[in-house]
Protein backbone atom coordinates (compact mmCIF):
# COMPACT_ATOMS: atom_id res chain seq x y z
CA UNK A 1 0.00 0.00 0.00
CA UNK A 2 1.37 3.29 -1.07
CA UNK A 3 1.10 6.63 0.63
CA UNK A 4 -1.60 7.68 -1.79
CA UNK A 5 -3.65 4.75 -0.70
CA UNK A 6 -3.37 5.87 2.88
CA UNK A 7 -4.49 9.39 2.08
CA UNK A 8 -7.11 8.66 -0.53
CA UNK A 9 -7.97 5.18 0.49
CA UNK A 10 -7.79 2.13 -1.57
CA UNK A 11 -10.71 3.17 -3.65
CA UNK A 12 -9.46 6.73 -4.05
CA UNK A 13 -12.61 8.33 -2.45
CA UNK A 14 -11.74 8.28 1.22
CA UNK A 15 -8.95 7.74 3.59
CA UNK A 16 -8.22 4.62 5.29
CA UNK A 17 -10.39 5.54 8.22
CA UNK A 18 -13.64 5.95 6.18
CA UNK A 19 -13.51 9.74 5.89
CA UNK A 20 -14.69 11.30 2.60
CA UNK A 21 -12.49 13.93 1.10
CA UNK A 22 -14.36 17.23 0.41
CA UNK A 23 -13.74 19.23 -2.74
CA UNK A 24 -11.66 22.37 -2.30
CA UNK A 25 -13.60 25.58 -1.27
CA UNK A 26 -13.71 28.07 -4.07
CA UNK A 27 -12.54 31.58 -3.49
CA UNK A 28 -14.98 34.48 -2.86
CA UNK A 29 -14.75 35.99 -6.31
CA UNK A 30 -15.43 32.62 -7.82
CA UNK A 31 -18.48 32.12 -5.57
CA UNK A 32 -19.88 35.49 -6.48
CA UNK A 33 -19.30 34.84 -10.10
CA UNK A 34 -20.89 31.38 -9.90
CA UNK A 35 -24.02 32.60 -8.13
CA UNK A 36 -27.15 33.31 -10.12
CA UNK A 37 -27.55 36.94 -10.79
CA UNK A 38 -30.32 38.62 -8.71
CA UNK A 39 -33.03 39.93 -10.89
CA UNK A 40 -35.00 42.82 -9.31
CA UNK A 41 -38.53 42.51 -10.57
CA UNK A 42 -40.26 45.62 -11.71
CA UNK A 43 -43.91 46.27 -11.20
CA UNK A 44 -45.74 46.55 -14.41
CA UNK A 45 -49.28 47.77 -14.40
CA UNK A 46 -51.73 47.16 -17.07
CA UNK A 47 -54.07 49.74 -18.41
CA UNK A 48 -56.94 48.40 -16.29
CA UNK A 49 -55.02 48.47 -13.02
CA UNK A 50 -53.04 51.59 -13.66
CA UNK A 51 -53.41 53.98 -10.75
CA UNK A 52 -51.50 57.12 -9.91
CA UNK A 53 -49.23 56.43 -7.02
CA UNK A 54 -49.53 58.75 -4.08
CA UNK A 55 -46.53 59.80 -2.09
CA UNK A 56 -46.04 58.11 1.25
CA UNK A 57 -47.53 60.01 4.15
CA UNK A 58 -46.20 59.94 7.66
CA UNK A 59 -48.30 60.02 10.84
CA UNK A 60 -47.54 63.68 11.36
CA UNK A 61 -48.71 64.47 7.85
CA UNK A 62 -51.93 62.53 8.39
CA UNK A 63 -52.62 64.34 11.69
CA UNK A 64 -51.83 67.71 10.13
CA UNK A 65 -54.20 67.02 7.26
CA UNK A 66 -57.04 66.04 9.62
CA UNK A 67 -59.60 68.83 10.19
CA UNK A 68 -59.54 70.55 13.57
CA UNK A 69 -62.28 69.66 16.06
CA UNK A 70 -64.70 72.34 17.07
CA UNK A 71 -64.66 73.64 20.63
CA UNK A 72 -67.73 71.70 21.81
CA UNK A 73 -68.88 69.44 18.98
CA UNK A 74 -71.91 67.20 19.36
CA UNK A 75 -71.23 63.53 19.71
CA UNK A 76 -70.98 62.23 16.10
CA UNK A 77 -72.57 58.91 15.23
CA UNK A 78 -70.17 56.03 14.66
CA UNK A 79 -69.09 55.49 11.05
CA UNK A 80 -68.12 52.29 9.38
CA UNK A 81 -64.58 52.35 8.07
CA UNK A 82 -64.01 50.55 4.81
CA UNK A 83 -60.57 49.05 4.84
CA UNK A 84 -58.94 49.03 1.43
CA UNK A 85 -56.87 46.02 0.58
CA UNK A 86 -53.64 46.52 -1.38
CA UNK A 87 -53.86 45.67 -5.06
CA UNK A 88 -52.73 42.27 -6.08
CA UNK A 89 -49.70 42.38 -8.27
CA UNK A 90 -49.48 40.26 -11.44
CA UNK A 91 -47.94 36.89 -11.16
CA UNK A 92 -44.24 36.88 -10.86
CA UNK A 93 -44.04 40.32 -9.26
CA UNK A 94 -43.73 41.24 -5.62
CA UNK A 95 -46.63 43.06 -3.92
CA UNK A 96 -46.34 46.73 -3.15
CA UNK A 97 -45.79 47.42 0.56
CA UNK A 98 -48.86 48.43 2.59
CA UNK A 99 -47.28 51.69 3.73
CA UNK A 100 -47.57 53.03 0.19
CA UNK A 101 -51.37 53.21 0.51
CA UNK A 102 -53.29 55.71 2.64
CA UNK A 103 -56.67 54.28 3.52
CA UNK A 104 -59.43 56.88 3.55
CA UNK A 105 -62.64 55.98 5.42
CA UNK A 106 -65.69 55.85 3.24
CA UNK A 107 -69.17 56.33 4.63
CA UNK A 108 -72.06 54.53 3.06
CA UNK A 109 -75.68 54.72 4.03
CA UNK A 110 -75.96 51.01 4.51
CA UNK A 111 -72.94 50.71 6.75
CA UNK A 112 -73.57 53.66 9.08
CA UNK A 113 -75.14 52.63 12.37
CA UNK A 114 -76.97 55.56 13.86
CA UNK A 115 -76.89 55.81 17.63
CA UNK A 116 -80.09 56.93 19.33
CA UNK A 117 -80.08 60.57 20.31
CA UNK A 118 -80.62 60.86 24.07
CA UNK A 119 -82.32 64.05 25.04
CA UNK A 120 -81.69 65.40 28.54
CA UNK A 121 -84.48 64.67 30.97
CA UNK A 122 -86.04 67.80 32.44
CA UNK A 123 -87.94 67.15 35.65
CA UNK A 124 -91.31 68.80 35.47
CA UNK A 125 -92.54 70.38 38.68
CA UNK A 126 -95.06 68.21 40.45
CA UNK A 127 -98.50 69.59 41.02
CA UNK A 128 -98.81 68.08 44.48
CA UNK A 129 -96.49 70.51 46.35
CA UNK A 130 -98.16 73.45 44.67
CA UNK A 131 -101.56 72.16 45.70
CA UNK A 132 -100.37 71.65 49.24
CA UNK A 133 -98.84 75.13 49.37
CA UNK A 134 -102.01 76.64 47.98
CA UNK A 135 -104.15 74.66 50.41
CA UNK A 136 -102.34 76.25 53.34
CA UNK A 137 -101.70 73.01 55.19
CA UNK A 138 -99.87 73.33 58.47
CA UNK A 139 -96.32 71.95 58.69
CA UNK A 140 -95.70 68.61 60.33
CA UNK A 141 -93.74 70.02 63.25
CA UNK A 142 -96.38 71.56 65.50
CA UNK A 143 -95.20 73.86 68.30
CA UNK A 144 -95.76 72.79 71.84
CA UNK A 145 -98.18 75.60 72.51
CA UNK A 146 -101.13 76.87 70.58
CA UNK A 147 -99.32 79.94 69.28
CA UNK A 148 -100.75 82.13 66.52
CA UNK A 149 -99.36 81.32 63.08
CA UNK A 150 -99.06 83.57 60.04
CA UNK A 151 -102.05 83.32 57.78
CA UNK A 152 -101.64 81.39 54.55
CA UNK A 153 -103.74 81.60 51.39
CA UNK A 154 -106.37 78.93 51.22
CA UNK A 155 -106.56 76.63 48.23
CA UNK A 156 -109.15 77.18 45.56
CA UNK A 157 -108.54 74.17 43.32
CA UNK A 158 -110.74 71.10 43.26
CA UNK A 159 -108.07 69.00 45.01
CA UNK A 160 -107.36 71.53 47.75
CA UNK A 161 -108.34 70.13 51.18
CA UNK A 162 -110.72 72.05 53.32
CA UNK A 163 -109.14 73.97 56.20
CA UNK A 164 -109.72 72.48 59.65
CA UNK A 165 -112.70 73.88 61.43
CA UNK A 166 -111.96 76.10 64.38
CA UNK A 167 -112.65 74.59 67.79
CA UNK A 168 -115.52 76.42 69.38
CA UNK A 169 -114.84 77.01 73.05
CA UNK A 170 -117.91 77.15 75.25
CA UNK A 171 -118.64 80.30 77.17
CA UNK A 172 -117.79 80.30 80.88
CA UNK A 173 -120.53 78.82 83.01
CA UNK A 174 -121.92 80.94 85.86
CA UNK A 175 -121.58 79.52 89.37
CA UNK A 176 -124.88 78.57 90.88
CA UNK A 177 -123.71 78.52 94.49
CA UNK A 178 -123.47 81.74 96.43
CA UNK A 179 -120.62 83.00 98.58
CA UNK A 180 -117.97 83.51 95.86
CA UNK A 181 -116.82 86.88 94.60
CA UNK A 182 -116.88 85.70 90.93
CA UNK A 183 -119.73 84.10 89.02
CA UNK A 184 -117.40 82.68 86.30
CA UNK A 185 -115.97 79.18 86.53
CA UNK A 186 -112.23 78.68 86.16
CA UNK A 187 -112.46 74.87 86.31
CA UNK A 188 -115.47 72.65 85.88
CA UNK A 189 -115.38 68.84 86.12
CA UNK A 190 -118.31 66.51 85.53
CA UNK A 191 -118.39 62.80 86.32
CA UNK A 192 -114.61 62.28 86.53
CA UNK A 193 -113.51 58.67 86.98
CA UNK A 194 -110.08 57.07 86.95
CA UNK A 195 -109.02 53.53 87.76
CA UNK A 196 -105.61 51.90 88.14
CA UNK A 197 -106.20 48.23 87.61
CA UNK A 198 -108.81 47.10 90.10
CA UNK A 199 -108.39 50.25 92.23
CA UNK A 200 -110.93 52.98 91.66
CA UNK A 201 -108.95 56.12 92.56
CA UNK A 202 -111.58 58.66 91.42
CA UNK A 203 -115.22 57.72 91.17
CA UNK A 204 -117.67 60.20 89.63
CA UNK A 205 -116.30 63.51 90.95
CA UNK A 206 -118.05 66.80 90.15
CA UNK A 207 -116.30 70.11 90.86
CA UNK A 208 -117.11 73.75 90.16
CA UNK A 209 -114.20 76.06 90.94
CA UNK A 210 -114.86 79.78 90.44
CA UNK A 211 -112.28 82.16 88.99
CA UNK A 212 -110.29 84.51 91.22
CA UNK A 213 -110.09 82.43 94.37
CA UNK A 214 -108.12 79.88 96.37
CA UNK A 215 -109.77 76.46 96.25
CA UNK A 216 -108.59 73.66 98.51
CA UNK A 217 -108.75 69.91 97.92
CA UNK A 218 -108.44 68.02 101.22
CA UNK A 219 -108.75 64.41 102.21
CA UNK A 220 -106.93 61.56 103.95
CA UNK A 221 -103.96 59.79 102.42
CA UNK A 222 -104.97 57.65 99.46
CA UNK A 223 -108.31 59.41 99.05
CA UNK A 224 -107.62 60.45 95.43
CA UNK A 225 -106.48 64.08 95.85
CA UNK A 226 -103.34 63.77 93.71
CA UNK A 227 -105.18 61.80 91.03
CA UNK A 228 -107.90 64.47 90.90
CA UNK A 229 -105.37 67.29 90.55
CA UNK A 230 -103.49 65.37 87.85
CA UNK A 231 -106.74 64.99 85.90
CA UNK A 232 -107.52 68.70 86.23
CA UNK A 233 -103.99 69.63 85.06
CA UNK A 234 -104.11 67.32 82.04
CA UNK A 235 -101.35 65.05 83.36
CA UNK A 236 -103.73 62.08 83.36
CA UNK A 237 -106.56 61.21 81.00
CA UNK A 238 -109.85 60.34 82.73
CA UNK A 239 -111.66 57.11 82.02
CA UNK A 240 -114.91 59.03 82.00
CA UNK A 241 -116.08 62.61 82.48
CA UNK A 242 -115.25 66.05 81.08
CA UNK A 243 -113.02 68.93 82.20
CA UNK A 244 -113.15 72.58 81.17
CA UNK A 245 -110.39 75.06 82.03
CA UNK A 246 -111.33 78.73 81.62
CA UNK A 247 -114.07 77.71 79.19
CA UNK A 248 -111.79 75.39 77.12
CA UNK A 249 -112.54 71.69 76.85
CA UNK A 250 -109.38 69.92 77.99
CA UNK A 251 -110.02 66.85 75.82
CA UNK A 252 -111.07 68.76 72.68
CA UNK A 253 -108.25 71.35 72.74
CA UNK A 254 -105.53 70.30 75.19
CA UNK A 255 -102.97 72.81 73.89
CA UNK A 256 -105.22 75.80 74.43
CA UNK A 257 -106.11 74.49 77.88
CA UNK A 258 -102.43 73.93 78.72
CA UNK A 259 -101.66 77.59 77.96
CA UNK A 260 -104.09 78.57 80.71
CA UNK A 261 -102.60 76.16 83.27
CA UNK A 262 -99.58 76.27 85.55
CA UNK A 263 -98.75 73.03 87.35
CA UNK A 264 -96.72 72.10 90.41
CA UNK A 265 -96.93 68.28 90.35
CA UNK A 266 -96.44 65.81 93.14
CA UNK A 267 -93.12 64.08 93.89
CA UNK A 268 -91.27 67.04 92.29
CA UNK A 269 -90.59 65.29 88.99
CA UNK A 270 -88.28 67.61 87.07
CA UNK A 271 -84.92 67.80 85.27
CA UNK A 272 -82.75 68.14 88.34
CA UNK A 273 -79.43 68.00 86.46
CA UNK A 274 -80.10 71.46 85.09
CA UNK A 275 -79.26 74.55 87.07
CA UNK A 276 -82.08 76.68 88.41
CA UNK A 277 -81.55 79.25 85.65
CA UNK A 278 -81.52 76.58 82.93
CA UNK A 279 -84.68 75.00 84.30
CA UNK A 280 -86.57 78.29 84.24
CA UNK A 281 -85.38 79.00 80.69
CA UNK A 282 -86.59 75.53 79.70
CA UNK A 283 -90.02 76.20 81.23
CA UNK A 284 -90.24 79.54 79.43
CA UNK A 285 -89.19 78.10 76.07
CA UNK A 286 -91.67 75.26 76.52
CA UNK A 287 -94.39 77.87 76.94
CA UNK A 288 -93.29 79.78 73.83
CA UNK A 289 -91.77 82.82 75.53
CA UNK A 290 -88.92 84.85 74.06
CA UNK A 291 -85.50 84.55 75.69
CA UNK A 292 -85.51 88.17 76.89
CA UNK A 293 -88.93 87.77 78.52
CA UNK A 294 -87.82 84.54 80.21
CA UNK A 295 -84.72 86.25 81.63
CA UNK A 296 -86.71 89.17 83.03
CA UNK A 297 -89.41 87.01 84.57
CA UNK A 298 -86.94 84.51 85.99
CA UNK A 299 -85.04 87.36 87.63
CA UNK A 300 -88.22 88.80 89.15
CA UNK A 301 -89.53 85.46 90.42
CA UNK A 302 -86.28 84.25 91.94
CA UNK A 303 -85.71 87.62 93.59
CA UNK A 304 -89.17 87.47 95.18
CA UNK A 305 -88.61 83.87 96.29
CA UNK A 306 -85.12 84.66 97.61
CA UNK A 307 -83.40 82.22 95.24
CA UNK A 308 -81.22 84.49 93.11
CA UNK A 309 -77.97 83.14 94.57
CA UNK A 310 -78.99 79.51 93.91
CA UNK A 311 -79.70 79.86 90.19
CA UNK A 312 -76.23 78.71 89.15
CA UNK A 313 -76.42 75.49 91.17
CA UNK A 314 -77.91 72.22 89.89
CA UNK A 315 -81.44 71.56 91.05
CA UNK A 316 -80.29 68.18 92.41
CA UNK A 317 -78.37 70.11 95.09
CA UNK A 318 -81.51 71.94 96.25
CA UNK A 319 -83.40 71.03 99.36
CA UNK A 320 -87.03 69.94 99.10
CA UNK A 321 -88.26 73.40 99.97
CA UNK A 322 -85.97 75.10 97.45
CA UNK A 323 -87.06 72.62 94.75
CA UNK A 324 -90.68 73.51 95.45
CA UNK A 325 -89.91 77.21 95.11
CA UNK A 326 -88.04 76.87 91.80
CA UNK A 327 -90.85 74.71 90.40
CA UNK A 328 -93.44 77.23 91.58
CA UNK A 329 -91.48 79.88 89.67
CA UNK A 330 -91.59 77.61 86.61
CA UNK A 331 -95.37 77.24 86.97
CA UNK A 332 -95.81 81.02 87.15
CA UNK A 333 -93.37 82.11 84.45
CA UNK A 334 -95.90 82.18 81.60
CA UNK A 335 -98.56 83.97 83.72
CA UNK A 336 -101.36 81.36 83.51
CA UNK A 337 -104.99 81.80 84.50
CA UNK A 338 -105.19 78.69 86.69
CA UNK A 339 -102.55 77.23 89.01
CA UNK A 340 -102.81 73.57 90.08
CA UNK A 341 -100.49 73.00 93.05
CA UNK A 342 -100.09 69.66 94.83
CA UNK A 343 -99.11 70.38 98.44
CA UNK A 344 -97.06 73.49 97.62
CA UNK A 345 -96.22 74.36 101.26
CA UNK A 346 -95.01 70.94 102.36
CA UNK A 347 -91.37 70.92 103.57
CA UNK A 348 -91.15 74.70 103.10
CA UNK A 349 -89.93 76.85 106.00
CA UNK A 350 -92.37 79.41 107.50
CA UNK A 351 -90.56 82.40 105.99
CA UNK A 352 -90.63 80.95 102.48
CA UNK A 353 -94.24 79.85 102.99
CA UNK A 354 -95.22 83.41 103.85
CA UNK A 355 -93.47 84.75 100.75
CA UNK A 356 -95.10 82.13 98.50
CA UNK A 357 -98.49 82.84 99.99
CA UNK A 358 -98.05 86.54 99.39
CA UNK A 359 -97.17 85.97 95.72
CA UNK A 360 -100.15 83.67 95.24
CA UNK A 361 -102.50 86.10 96.99
CA UNK A 362 -101.48 88.88 94.59
CA UNK A 363 -102.03 86.46 91.71
CA UNK A 364 -105.57 85.74 92.94
CA UNK A 365 -106.40 89.40 93.51
CA UNK A 366 -105.71 90.09 89.85
CA UNK A 367 -108.11 87.37 88.66
CA UNK A 368 -106.02 84.20 88.85
CA UNK A 369 -107.24 80.93 90.36
CA UNK A 370 -105.23 78.64 92.67
CA UNK A 371 -106.33 75.03 93.18
CA UNK A 372 -104.20 73.37 95.86
CA UNK A 373 -104.15 70.31 98.03
CA UNK A 374 -102.94 70.38 101.61
CA UNK A 375 -103.09 68.50 104.88
CA UNK A 376 -103.00 71.72 106.86
CA UNK A 377 -106.62 72.41 107.72
CA UNK A 378 -105.77 75.67 109.43
CA UNK A 379 -103.99 76.97 106.27
CA UNK A 380 -106.91 75.95 104.05
CA UNK A 381 -109.48 77.52 106.38
CA UNK A 382 -107.52 80.76 106.61
CA UNK A 383 -106.59 81.04 102.90
CA UNK A 384 -109.18 79.36 100.70
CA UNK A 385 -112.61 80.60 99.65
CA UNK A 386 -113.86 77.16 98.63
CA UNK A 387 -113.00 73.59 99.61
CA UNK A 388 -113.85 70.05 98.57
CA UNK A 389 -113.42 67.06 100.87
CA UNK A 390 -112.57 63.82 99.03
CA UNK A 391 -112.82 60.45 100.74
CA UNK A 392 -112.26 57.13 98.92
CA UNK A 393 -112.52 58.75 95.50
CA UNK A 394 -115.81 60.56 96.22
CA UNK A 395 -116.53 64.22 97.01
CA UNK A 396 -118.34 64.04 100.35
CA UNK A 397 -118.60 67.83 100.80
CA UNK A 398 -117.91 70.84 98.56
CA UNK A 399 -118.67 74.55 98.62
CA UNK A 400 -117.42 77.59 100.45
CA UNK A 401 -115.40 77.04 103.59
CA UNK A 402 -118.24 78.43 105.70
CA UNK A 403 -120.76 76.07 104.08
CA UNK A 404 -118.58 73.00 104.55
CA UNK A 405 -117.49 73.53 108.17
CA UNK A 406 -120.83 74.74 109.53
CA UNK A 407 -120.65 75.38 113.27
CA UNK A 408 -117.36 73.49 113.64
CA UNK A 409 -113.80 74.18 112.62
CA UNK A 410 -112.72 72.82 109.30
CA UNK A 411 -110.47 70.27 110.97
CA UNK A 412 -113.30 68.94 113.14
CA UNK A 413 -115.59 68.75 110.17
CA UNK A 414 -112.92 66.98 108.16
CA UNK A 415 -112.42 64.39 110.88
CA UNK A 416 -116.15 63.85 111.01
CA UNK A 417 -116.44 63.39 107.23
CA UNK A 418 -113.34 61.18 106.99
CA UNK A 419 -114.75 58.82 109.62
CA UNK A 420 -111.93 59.10 112.12
CA UNK A 421 -112.64 56.87 115.14
CA UNK A 422 -110.86 55.44 118.11
CA UNK A 423 -108.35 53.44 116.09
CA UNK A 424 -105.70 53.62 118.79
CA UNK A 425 -107.34 50.82 120.82
CA UNK A 426 -105.44 47.58 121.15
CA UNK A 427 -102.03 49.16 121.59
CA UNK A 428 -101.80 48.77 125.37
CA UNK A 429 -98.44 47.02 124.95
CA UNK A 430 -96.94 50.39 124.06
CA UNK A 431 -97.67 51.57 127.60
CA UNK A 432 -94.88 49.32 128.90
CA UNK A 433 -91.22 49.35 127.93
CA UNK A 434 -89.06 46.43 126.83
CA UNK A 435 -86.17 47.21 129.16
Amino acid sequence: MTSDDVVNGPDGGSDGFGRVELPPKPSIPAAVAAARPIVVPTVTESAETAKPRQPRKTKKAVRAAAPERPASPPVPPPVAVQVAEPPVAPSGEEPVPDEAFVVEPSVTESSVVESPVVEPLVAEPSAEPAAEAAAGEAPADVPLLDEPRPSQPSGSGPDAPEPPAAVAHPAPVPVAASGYESDVLAVQARGLSKSFGATRAVDGIDLQIPAGCFYGIVGPNGAGKTTTLSLLAGLLRPDAGTIEVAGVDLAADPRAAARRLGVLPDRLRTFDRLTGRQLLHYYGALRGLEADAVSRRAHDLTRALDMAEALSRPVSDYSTGMTKKIMLAGALIHSPRVLVLDEPFESVDPVSSAVMLEILSAFVRHGGTVVLSSHGMELVERTCSGVAVIVAGHVVAAGTVAEVRGEMSLEQRFLQLAGAGDDAEGLEWLHTFSD
